[in-house]
C-alpha cells in the first residue's frame, strides 16, 4: 500500500484570466509562491517519504520547498506534466469561442472525444500519468509521497484510477485548488480516495493526526 498526496501547482500569472496554460511555461504569482511555501510547511510536518513533480517550471518551483523540508531533491518526471491544449494554449474560453466555436462546443460536450484541436489526447495523457503514479507506488511501497502536478492531468488520473468515465472529469471534479491536498491510496493496482481538494491553509497538521 502506498499513499499519494496529489497537489496542483501554485497560482500562476494566467490564473486570474483562466487561460489554458497546458505545457506553456507560466510564472507563479506572489500568491502562488506563498502557496508553495505553505505546502513546504505541510511537508515539514507530514514528512512524506519523497516529492515527485512535473518537469514544467510551475510544478518544480511549487515542489521545491517541500523537497527541501524533507532534505531531498524532487524527482522530476515528464509523465506528470499537463496536457498540451493545442490551439487552446494560452487562450481564455472566450477567445476559444471566437477562434474555433464548433470545436469548443464539441469540447464542452465531451472533452475527451472532442478534445481541443491539435491538443494531446486526454486518454493518452491519463495513461501516461497513471503509469507514473503506479511507478511511484512501486518505488515507495508502504510510503507516502507528495506529487505536484496539474489540474487537468490530475482530474483525468483520478477518473482513471477510480473507475469513472474520463469524459466526466470536468463534471466529477469541477476544479482543484492551487496547492490543495488530494490523497489516494494505491494497493495492488486498486485506488481509494482518502481526501479531496483540502485547502493547504487548513492542513498543516499531518493527515494521520487529524
Amino acid at each position: 500500500m502506498t499513499r499519494l498526496v496529489l497537489v496542483r501547482h501554485g497560482e500562476t500569472e494566467w490564473h486570474a484570466e483562466n487561460r489554458y496554460a497546458g505545457t506553456s511555461e507560466v510564472a507563479l504569482t506572489r500568491r502562488g509562491l506563498e502557496q508553495a511555501r505553505l505546502l513546504g510547511a505541510w511537508a515539514e510536518a507530514a514528512r512524506p517519504d519523497a516529492v515527485w513533480c512535473s518537469d514544467l517550471g510551475r510544478a518544480r518551483i511549487t515542489a521545491e520547498p517541500s523537497a527541501k523540508a524533507i532534505g531531498a531533491d524532487p524527482v522530476v518526471d515528464a509523465r506528470l506534466r499537463e496536457l498540451h491544449f493545442g490551439r487552446g494554449e494560452g487562450l481564455t474560453r472566450d477567445e476559444m469561442a471566437r477562434a474555433f466555436p464548433d470545436a469548443l462546443r464539441a469540447f464542452r460536450a465531451d472533452p475527451v472525444a472532442g478534445h481541443l484541436p491539435g491538443g494531446e489526447d486526454p486518454a493518452a495523457a491519463a495513461h501516461r500519468f497513471t503509469a507514473c503514479l503506479h511507478d511511484i507506488a512501486g518505488r515507495h511501497p508502504g510510503g507516502r509521497v507528495l506529487v505536484v502536478a496539474h489540474s487537468t492531468a490530475l482530474r483525468l488520473a483520478l477518473c482513471r484510477l477510480l473507475g469513472l468515465p474520463l469524459k466526466d472529469y470536468r463534471r466529477r471534479f469541477p476544479s482543484l485548488g492551487n496547492c490543495a491536498l488530494t490523497e489516494i491510496r494505491l494497493r495492488d493496482g486498486d485506488a481509494a480516495l482518502l481526501e479531496f481538494n483540502t485547502a493547504i491553509e487548513g492542513s498543516l497538521v499531518p493527515w494521520s493526526l487529524q
